[in-house]
């Protein structure tokens, strides 16, 4: 028998009442209580449009969606900023932009400026925690992106077939020790990155050196060049595809090249990686698709239908590429 909305008020401890205003005025509801009483029924599976006849949804035309990320310059926040306008313009809505520069508090300060002014806020690759990301935007519905919470939407792009698909490239080129250069502390997609790429080179029998943090720019991939090289490892991969060119510059300045000397694999094949020289292997992650899905969720919620938080991973994917070959004679 499916589950109810009885079922969801008694698991979540409030009244029927309460439980059925999260689904049809959610605003009434102070934000824990709207967030428990979803991911509540997100866990036993409670369908609140099961029996309910669809009519037309209002026009959400006059909405304003803000989109928050880190890095604007980075070409990937650029594709996924401009997919998501594509979604807007058809929407006949309005998106506002907010840059945070890499900065926590700016985030929250963006977050604090922008809950009273959007209908619906969505956070990109943030550097606050989810949780406290949730508790910051109160009412205003937040959809997540690059980060993993209960309660409310995500988007996660799936590192693990793409990174999988590395470490046994790289294995089957020969190398058997690896570095993996990180990005910045506060990026929940580097430890989930690092975490994996633990457990695979693990498996596949390979040595792995995790350097230190590093800013996610060309500027932070040259600076840990040396420890890469110092390091012993063969091949390096590296946070995104900026850190990479840097790697390959700051080896090149220290007379190691690519990839006679080292093999260099980046991460997000952003449009730069197929002319740079070496083209750049790099593990493809679908950002424009992120912007455009983000948008599309948003939707029924700009549109006054309070569905269950929905979480979406997005396949990732190695392309070879000039910066990888087989490891050298050491």
């Amino acid at each position: 028998m499916a589950p109810t909305l009885t079922d969801v008020a008694k698991r979540a401890n409030v009244a029927l009442s309460t439980a059925s205003r999260a689904f049809s005025d959610p605003r009434r509801l102070g934000p824990e209580t709207l967030r428990k009483v979803l991911a509540v029924a997100q866990e036993i599976g409670y369908d609140p449009t099961a029996g309910r006849q669809t009519d037309a949804a209002p026009d959400p035309g006059t909405s304003t969606v803000a989109i928050v990320v880190p890095d604007i310059a980075n070409p990937i926040f650029g594709a996924f900023v401009k997919a998501a306008q594509g979604e807007v313009w058809r929407g006949r809505q309005t998106l506002v932009l907010h840059d945070t520069d890499f900065a926590p508090e700016r985030e929250r300060e963006a977050i604090g400026h922008l809950r009273t002014k959007a209908d619906a806020i969505v956070m990109c690759s943030a550097r606050l925690d989810a949780e406290e990301i949730i508790e910051l935007c109160g009412r205003t519905p937040v959809l997540l992106v690059n980060r993993e919470a209960e309660g409310t939407d995500c988007i996660i792009a799936d590192a693990a077939d793409g990174l999988r698909q590395t470490i046994d490239y790289l294995a089957a080129l020969g190398h058997t020790r690896i570095a993996y250069v990180q990005g910045s502390e506060h990026s929940w997609s580097n430890r989930r990155r690092v975490a994996l790429v633990r457990t695979l080179a693990d498996d596949a029998g390979l040595e792995l050196e995790v350097l230190g943090w590093q800013s996610e720019t060309v500027a932070g991939g040259t600076a840990a060049a040396a420890s890469v090289v110092a390091s012993g490892a063969t091949a390096a991969i590296t946070h995104n595809d900026l850190v990479a060119f840097g790697v390959i510059k700051g080896a090149r300045a220290l007379g190691i090249e690519v990839p006679t000397g080292l093999s260099v694999v980046g991460i997000d094949d952003i449009s730069l990686a197929e002319v740079s020289r070496p083209s750049l292997t790099s593990i493809a992650v679908p950002w424009a698709r992120a912007g455009s899905l983000s948008l599309e969720l948003l939707g029924p919620v700009l549109a006054g239908d309070r569905r269950l938080p929905r979480k979406h991973r997005l396949p990732t994917q190695l392309v070879v590429r000039g910066s990888t070959g087989p490891a050298p004679a050491r």
